[in-house]
């Protein structure tokens, strides 16, 4: 006999008789009988599968499982809640929902003040209040969510052919080799045979084409063939693989504002080391919100270029 299917009210009924811990009374705050919220509990712990209370003389009492339940429950009652209000609040045009994929190392560079400006709203113009919304996504995946409208705007480090999306190179940053402490020369440089002899890890592993594939060309460009000892599927864990003596990976220089007492970050000397960061979005996108992003993230661009002469 197939078990019955949790739904969102059972989730509630167990809630509201966990806080009460009186069937009646909670039957009462639910405006139902008794009997059938006694039978919906009874099911509800069928398909959690473990007791939720402890039938007691005066009662019911909570079990280990139901407290752990009832708190972890409320938390997502409550995002979910936030979840609907913003839903509601943007259907009646009252706020605007803005979502950005982004590869993790840019978190280092030009993505924080932008999600600033767009969670504070001091770009010029009034389209009232703005909910952003962050995904973390490789460029190959950020292509897609742009397409089918999961996100607005996207920052990768990879160059896509593809009618339906525009792409702008924002900057291009120095990569700089992640070593362990222990075994970086200080005032060292690398060239690029230089690491072409290391024990590379490289990231990520999947899915691909990625910055793994960027940094490989960048050997090949060279004539080299890297040692590629270990492959990680995302930059923190990397960098601790690094940490552990592993070998070494290729970073983006913005990077390098993740402190790290067990990582230090050699520079390279070797034409072309270079990782762009590369804005896309969808062509024929309109938003005066996305317009405004995109000269935001111009100009701070332009100013950065003016420092660099």
């Amino acid at each position: 006999m197939p078990r019955p299917t949790m739904e969102l009210r059972h989730l509630r009924y167990f809630q509201t008789v966990a806080q009460e811990l009186n069937v009646t009374r909670a039957a009462e705050k639910l405006h139902m009988a008794q009997p059938p919220l006694s039978r919906q509990i009874r099911q509800f712990e069928e398909e959690v599968g473990v007791a939720l209370f402890d039938r007691v003389a005066r009662g019911l009492r909570l079990t280990e499982a139901g407290r752990f339940l009832l708190d972890q429950s409320l938390q997502l009652t409550q995002r979910l809640e936030e979840t609907l209000e913003g839903t509601r609040r943007i259907g009646r045009n009252e706020k605007r929902w803005f979502n950005i994929g982004f590869v993790p190392s840019v978190l280092y560079g030009v993505l924080p003040e932008l999600i600033r400006e767009l969670r504070e709203n001091r770009m010029d113009g009034n389209d009232g209040e703005v909910e952003v919304g962050l995904t973390e996504m490789i460029t190959v995946q950020q292509m897609e969510a742009l397409k089918s409208g999961r996100i607005d705007l996207a920052f990768g480090r990879l160059t896509f052919t593809d009618a339906a999306i525009l792409q702008q190179v924002v900057m291009s940053e120095a990569l700089v080799a992640a070593m362990p402490i222990s075994s970086a020369p200080p005032d060292a440089a690398f060239t690029a045979g230089d690491l072409a002899r290391q024990p590379l890890i490289l990231y990520p592993a999947r899915p691909r084409p990625s910055y793994a594939d960027h940094v490989l060309s960048l050997f090949r460009a060279q004539g080299l063939q890297p040692r590629v000892v270990q492959e990680a599927n995302e930059l923190q864990t990397a960098l601790g693989l690094v940490a552990a003596g592993l070998g070494v990976t290729l970073v983006p220089s913005s990077v390098q504002r993740l402190h790290r007492d067990d990582v230090r970050y050699v520079p390279i000397q070797a034409p072309g080391f270079l990782s762009p960061v590369i804005m896309s979005y969808r062509a024929g996108d309109t938003s005066p919100h996305l317009a405004r992003a995109i000269a935001w993230v111009r100009a701070c661009a332009g100013k950065a270029d003016e420092l660099k002469r």
